[in-house]
């Protein structure tokens, strides 16, 4: 860190910059024109998926990156758990790790000449790949294709309009709209547990999703 400034001084501090280290994915034989959904905190979801569906769906994509880093963690679990349950048979593959991250600060209202702060943080980070291809069984972090359906369940609808800051009114009965899509679809009748998918911690990523940066 350079400067100095004790924990109560940061209030008359604010940040101005932001950069991440940058590391080649940790997976190994991807394709040259792998698609990497870059996620971070401010994204929105409904952008994220509309674009990674769309690449999915084509017939020469068999592969998909979601990548994300502090506070954006588990908006990166979010966009997968929903990929997987929109597009049934996919593969996955988890990998952790740590990014060093470098934040400039400035002074507010200080004396002219004031230095920058510049800080230097560790945090965790989670790539998943996602492939409509068998990968090896046997690689940590590997988790077979879902048992379950790929319709979107009323939850993560409910969910993510909430977020995107639209009415969470309901729908006609046994109707949603997709929000990465304009046609509407029939979803399931859903219980109690999935309608914790966005609010419990999963069961394979809970060791990070409650990473408090």
């Amino acid at each position: 860190m350079q400067g100095s400034a004790q924990g109560g001084e940061m209030e008359n501090y604010r940040k101005i910059g932001r950069t991440e280290e940058e590391s080649p994915l940790p997976f190994a034989d991807l394709p040259l024109d792998i698609v990497e959904m870059k996620v971070k905190e401010g994204s929105k979801i409904r952008n994220l998926m509309g674009f990674a569906m769309g690449r999915m769906a084509l017939e020469g994509t068999r592969q998909i990156v979601f990548s994300g880093s502090g506070r954006a963690v588990t908006k990166t679990i979010t966009c997968v758990e929903i990929m997987k349950r929109r597009i049934g048979g996919l593969h996955q593959v988890t990998k952790l790790r740590y990014k060093s991250l470098q934040e400039t600060w400035e002074h507010r209202g200080g004396p002219e000449g004031t230095p920058n702060l510049t800080l230097l943080k560790s945090v965790p980070s989670i790539c998943i790949l996602l492939s409509k291809e068998p990968l090896d069984a046997g690689e940590a972090g590997y988790q077979p294709p879902d048992t379950g359906g790929g319709l979107w369940l009323e939850g993560e609808v409910e969910t993510l309009r909430e977020e995107e800051g639209e009415d969470p009114s309901p729908s006609p009965r046994g109707v949603k709209r997709s929000l990465c899509c304009e046609d509407t679809q029939m979803v399931k009748k859903i219980s109690r547990e999935d309608r914790q998918l966005e609010t419990a911690p999963l069961p394979n990523y809970n060791y990070i999703v409650n990473y408090q940066q």
